[in-house]
């Protein structure tokens, strides 16, 4: 690697883990680059635990973890929510974690779409008719309309389940609007989070990840050096049929010693 490599950005689901198992080498090389005092941040487009919650999980995992080296997709939505429009009622199409980190931040949430200033749409297992109505009637009233993430699937322990490209896509079907920003990745958003607690530009940082739409995109997008783990959502012929290409690709985190230097 010719670059001078001074902080790592590590996605979490099908990079470091795999539902509740920790996938081979995230720990040596996490442990690496922690004695060289280089990271890594954590990056989660899911909003479907909190941040302590996934911690904890790491922890348990044997990878010690802090929640300030967490960013996740419900957070960034937070802070983008303050900084837009900061009292402004947000009608959540998510679960429970989602709605806790947005309250947790002053947040007010809202089912009257006669008040709802934004729809935030996310992954959820509960998504019925009731909660599509509500989007409708506040777009149609005006709602701006966000996503903390727009990943299609969600790398689980067996394959992979939907995720909240489903939920965005009913919306977007029955209003005809188009989803106007997503917090998470490949938003700029999530990556200046990471870099913020890195403190480091993004011509010096890499970034580790499954998803060759969001993390690789993202990383390739701001001139960080992006890392492909073929542990999770893409595959071979996936990487040979897309227009993103990333600067390295690894079967599996095991081979990361030997091929790049941090």
């Amino acid at each position: 690697m010719a670059r001078t490599i001074e902080g790592c950005i590590f996605d979490l689901d099908g990079t470091v883990y795999r539902g509740d198992e920790l996938l081979p080498g995230a720990k040596e090389v996490i442990e690496g680059i922690r004695r060289k005092d280089k990271g890594p941040v954590f990056l989660s487009n899911k909003a479907l635990g909190r941040r302590d919650a996934y911690a904890k999980q790491l922890t348990r995992l044997g990878i010690p973890t802090d929640v300030d080296q967490i960013i996740n997709s419900s957070l960034v939505t937070a802070r983008y929510l303050l900084e837009r429009d900061p009292g402004a009622p947000v009608y959540v199409v998510g679960e429970g974690p989602l709605l806790e980190e947005l309250t947790s931040h002053g947040i007010k949430i809202s089912s009257d779409p006669q008040e709802i200033k934004y729809v935030v749409a996310s992954f959820d297992r509960d998504f019925h008719y009731d909660k599509l109505k509500i989007a409708y009637d506040a777009i149609k009233n005006g709602a701006g309309f966000i996503a903390t993430n727009a990943d299609r699937t969600c790398p689980v322990k067996g394959g992979e389940v939907p995720d909240a490209a489903g939920m965005i896509g009913a919306i977007e079907g029955v209003t005809g609007k188009k989803l106007e920003m997503i917090a998470g990745k490949p938003s700029t958003y999530m990556l200046q989070s990471a870099l913020d607690i890195l403190q480091v530009d993004s011509d010096s940082c890499l970034l580790v990840g499954d998803r060759l739409e969001t993390d690789i995109r993202m990383a390739l997008d701001h001139d960080i050096t992006a890392i492909l783990v073929l542990t999770g959502v893409t595959s071979r012929k996936d990487l040979e049929s897309s227009p993103i290409s990333p600067d390295y690709v690894l079967e599996t985190l095991e081979d990361f010693p030997s091929l790049i230097s941090v």
